[in-house]
């Protein structure tokens, strides 16, 4: 683990060192000798996607750099699980249209999809991203809002919200599309602008904490920043019609069934303050140093903007340091697992990467630099970058931004995260698990013979990483993508060959015995057309060189399994076996 001067020096080039060091610096003025808070917001609204994971992988990092100095932090994540449910997602199992019903309620009053074990909506989605965090090494306090909510916690901010609802008002209204479309809006926008910003918020919002909740400009009786669940259908389509600040009264009727009530908000515990000043309130009941916001949140009229104004004006709290940070993109998802129907989550992600190298995508970019997460080939050359950052740590070549990012993808201020002990390449084992369709006798055999001076002994010792590349390639590459090998030799194909073409068959099938292992048959396989062409083995390539080797592989590939290309030549020989290449390629 590094120590307080080791992290310190990397001051100068890790983004997750700066911010630690200004939210230190910030919690000592605000806060001196209390836990430094930072925090993050999640909406079980449906499957909590990888882009919603920046919004507490930023926080987490920090906050483990701060631990790691020797600080006590509280990481708090708001499941906003008491936001309305807005629409029925897309294509998420033990879901159908009738779920419709229930928009307007709070999610934790709408029934999880069938078949699940959980007793809620937001239960069955928060289920899936606890265990995620779990396995990313993430130490954080969860804070159910429904929970907060209904037991009162907040009465006293509510109801100094209501009696400063005018004051709310008037920060909002700087804000709001003025009415005659020739005018500017308030913020610098042009009344067009600013609705394509707030559509784009709510767009963006959705599953990040942001719900689609209005600011609570109301009717004729006024402005309101509260808004109660009905007492009959428990949907938030309700419009308070009257509030007495001396008796706390309030009057409010329910769009959706006409019910209408009068209730005391002294001890009214069932609706809850809107968006644009919910947040604001956490933030000084809470006491947050840090929070970052998504990139929809920091325009003109946006949450993170608005609030601001409203914890300084209204709570007389001070707003977080919130960096924004930019979208997380996916490359090439061919099939969705546990994310049906929409864009993939962590646990999707680490189905197919061990969590280190997940937290490493995260921790090497600062937050307003975008990134994306493969899921398709490109994961190869991912974990190719990932162990040749590995092997630079090892042999102390690392640069020091380079070499921060990878200690906090292995280690938390708690230990080390779990590993593979025997890490072969992501590529290897991916083509092996292609050929062998997850034989483990076969697969065991192959992985033995990689590297003879060091042979895996046990699978035990490729794992996890192993399982992952095995789920990869059953869940992302398309079936007729997946290599076949022969069964038969292409007598044809061999029957036609020249005189070159047969004499590079006999030079690679000479070498198999000398040279079976990844680096020997790598070097028979390079070798043969140089060896063809006059040339020592070890001879630079040329142009003229590189398309005899291409042509060479596209026979052998053909000759194997049918295809002009495939798996690394290497790895497709060690699966087949020495017999077995032998006898497809015409011994």
């Amino acid at each position: 683990m590094p120590t307080v001067a080791e992290s310190q020096t990397s001051t100068e080039t890790d983004w997750v060192s700066r911010f630690a060091d200004d939210v230190i610096a910030e919690s000592e003025r605000r806060a001196p000798g209390k836990p430094v808070v930072v925090a993050s917001g999640l909406s079980p609204s449906g499957p909590i996607h990888l882009g919603n994971l920046r919004e507490v992988m930023t926080p987490h990092l920090v906050a483990d750099e701060i631990r790691r100095r020797g600080h006590t932090v509280r990481h708090l994540i708001s499941w906003d699980d008491y936001d309305r449910y807005r629409k029925v997602p897309n294509g998420v199992p033990g879901v159908d249209a009738s779920w419709a019903e229930h928009i307007g309620k709070p999610l934790t009053s709408v029934p999880a999809p069938a078949g699940s074990a959980y007793a809620n909506w937001a239960e069955h989605f928060k289920a899936a991203m606890t265990a995620a965090l779990d396995e990313l090494g993430v130490e954080y306090d969860g804070i159910s809002q429904t929970e907060q909510y209904t037991a009162g916690t907040y009465r006293e901010q509510i109801l100094h919200a209501m009696k400063h609802r005018a004051d709310i008002d008037a920060v909002l209204d700087r804000y709001r599309t003025k009415k005659d479309p020739a005018a500017q809006g308030k913020g610098g926008k042009k009344p067009q602008q600013q609705k394509k910003v707030d559509e784009a918020e709510l767009e963006a919002a959705e599953g990040s904490g942001a719900a689609d909740e209005d600011d609570g400009s109301g009717n004729s009786a006024g402005y309101f920043p509260y808004k109660p669940y009905c007492g009959n259908c428990e949907k938030d389509l309700t419009v308070v019609t009257s509030y007495d600040d001396d008796t706390t009264e309030l009057n409010y009727t329910c769009s959706a069934c006409g019910f209408a009530e009068t209730v005391r908000l002294n001890e009214f515990n069932r609706g809850k303050l809107v968006w644009k000043v919910d947040w604001p309130m956490r933030w000084a009941y809470e006491g947050v140093i840090f929070e970052p916001s998504g990139v929809d949140h920091s325009s003109p009229g946006s949450s993170f903007v608005v609030g601001g104004q409203i914890v300084r004006e209204v709570f007389d709290g001070v707003q977080p340091i919130g960096p924004m940070y930019a979208f997380v993109g996916i490359s090439g998802m061919a099939k969705m697992s546990s994310s049906k129907g929409g864009v993939p989550t962590p646990a999707d992600a680490l189905e197919i990467m061990e969590a280190p190298l997940l937290r490493w995508l995260y921790a090497r970019r600062k937050p307003n630099q975008s990134f994306k997460i493969a899921f398709d080939q490109e994961i190869q050359r991912l974990y190719d970058e990932w162990d040749s950052l590995g092997r630079k740590v090892a042999d102390g070549t690392v640069l020091p931004a380079d070499a921060a990012a990878h200690s906090r993808a292995v280690r938390t201020a708690a230990g080390e995260l779990p590993g593979t002990p025997h890490p072969l390449p992501y590529r290897t084992l991916a083509s092996v698990a292609d050929i062998t369709a997850g034989a483990e006798d076969q697969t065991l055999r192959i992985l033995s013979e990689l590297d003879p001076e060091n042979p895996l002994t046990s699978l035990d010792e490729a794992r996890p990483r192993l399982d992952r590349a095995e789920n990869w390639i059953t869940t992302q590459v398309p079936a007729e993508a997946r290599t076949i090998v022969r069964d038969e030799p292409d007598k044809e194909l061999l029957g036609s060959l020249d005189d070159q073409g047969r004499e590079s068959l006999r030079l690679l099938l000479e070498g198999l015995d000398t040279h079976w292992s990844l680096d020997g048959l790598t070097t028979l396989v390079y070798g043969v057309p140089k060896v063809l062409a006059g040339l020592e083995p070890d001879a630079k390539p040329t142009p003229e060189l590189k398309a005899a080797q291409r042509s060479f592989f596209a026979l052998l590939y053909r000759l194997l399994v049918s295809r002009d290309t495939g798996p690394r030549l290497p790895t497709l020989l060690l699966a087949v076996g020495a017999d077995r290449v032998r006898r497809l390629l015409g011994a």
